[in-house]
């Protein structure tokens, strides 16, 4: 499979209240083949749609499909992250 590459994503933090202030509004993170530093409950919410982008793959996205996400934390929303393709 050489030659095989995947899509970097990027990933921006859009509102946070996090309780450990972790994260900030407006942070952002690249994620190419290691997983970013993200806490483990927002990493695993949000890594099916990171790995479907990142190989390809448009996600249903208001009305139609798109090469974004948008996702909130499962620590009751605290945080709320956007993912998008990126060159």
């Amino acid at each position: 499979m050489e030659g095989l590459s995947v899509a970097k994503v990027k990933l921006t933090i859009t509102e946070s209240k996090c309780r450990c202030g972790y994260f900030k509004k407006g942070q952002e993170f690249i994620v190419e083949d290691l997983c970013p530093p993200l806490c483990h409950e927002l990493w695993n919410n949000i890594y099916p749609s990171v790995y479907a982008l990142q190989n390809g793959a448009s996600l249903d996205y208001g009305e139609g499909r798109a090469k974004v996400f948008d996702a909130r934390c499962p620590d009751e929303g605290r945080v709320c992250i956007h993912g998008e393709v990126i060159d």
